[in-house]
C-alpha cells in the first residue's frame, strides 16, 4: 500500500510547470524548429509530448493487475491518439512520449512506419535518450531522438525535390508540454 501511496504522491507533486522547467521556451523553440526542418525531408509527422505526471485515472489502475510500465505505455498510446498522430495520410506518424515523474520514454509509431522498424530499434533509441535525460540534458536527448526518428523516416519515406514543395505539415511541430 505504501508503494502505491508513494507513487500517487510523486505524480501529484509534479505538474505542467515542471515540464516547462525542463523544456524552457528557448529549448521549446529550438526543438520546434528541428521538428519542422526534419519534416521537410520526409512525409512522416513527428510529435513530442513531455508530460510531468500521469493522470490519477492511470495511477488508480496500477497494481498487481496492471504494472506501471503498462500504464505508461497505455498513456503514450492514448496521447498518440489524442494528439492526432495516428491520423496522417501515410500512417507514418511517430510520438516521442516522455513522462518526467517516472523518467520514462515511449516511442509510438503508426502502422505504416512500424512495418519497417523493429521494437528493438525503438528500444535502442529510448536507451540513448534516457542516458541524456539522466544527465539532465533534455534538449540533447530530444534532439537525438528526433534525429534518429528522422533518419528512419528518411530511409523509408524520403521526399523527392518535387514532393518537398507539396508536402503538407499535418500536425503541429511544437512539443506538447503538460
Amino acid at each position: 500500500m505504501m508503494n502505491k501511496l508513494t507513487l500517487i504522491l510523486r505524480h501529484l507533486w509534479l505538474d505542467a510547470s515542471d515540464a516547462e522547467r525542463v523544456i524552457p521556451p528557448d529549448v521549446l523553440t529550438r526543438v520546434t524548429q528541428r521538428v519542422a526542418a526534419s519534416e521537410r525531408r520526409h512525409s512522416g509527422e513527428i510529435r513530442i509530448c513531455v508530460e510531468a505526471s500521469l493522470p490519477l485515472s492511470y495511477l488508480a489502475r496500477v497494481g498487481s493487475l496492471s504494472p506501471l510500465p503498462k500504464a505508461i505505455r497505455e498513456r503514450a498510446i492514448a496521447m498518440f491518439g489524442k494528439l492526432g498522430v495516428w491520423d496522417t495520410a501515410q500512417n507514418n506518424g511517430v510520438l516521442i512520449y516522455v513522462l518526467l515523474a517516472e523518467h520514462a520514454i515511449e516511442i509510438v509509431a503508426d502502422r505504416g512506419l512500424n512495418t519497417h522498424v523493429t521494437p528493438e530499434q525503438w528500444k535502442a533509441l529510448v536507451v540513448q535518450m534516457g542516458k541524456a535525460f539522466r544527465e539532465k540534458r533534455y534538449e540533447d536527448g530530444l534532439t537525438h531522438g528526433l534525429e534518429e526518428t528522422s533518419a528512419v523516416l528518411m530511409q523509408h519515406f524520403a521526399l523527392t525535390p518535387g514532393q518537398a514543395f507539396d508536402n503538407v505539415n499535418e500536425l503541429p511541430d511544437a512539443p506538447q508540454l503538460q
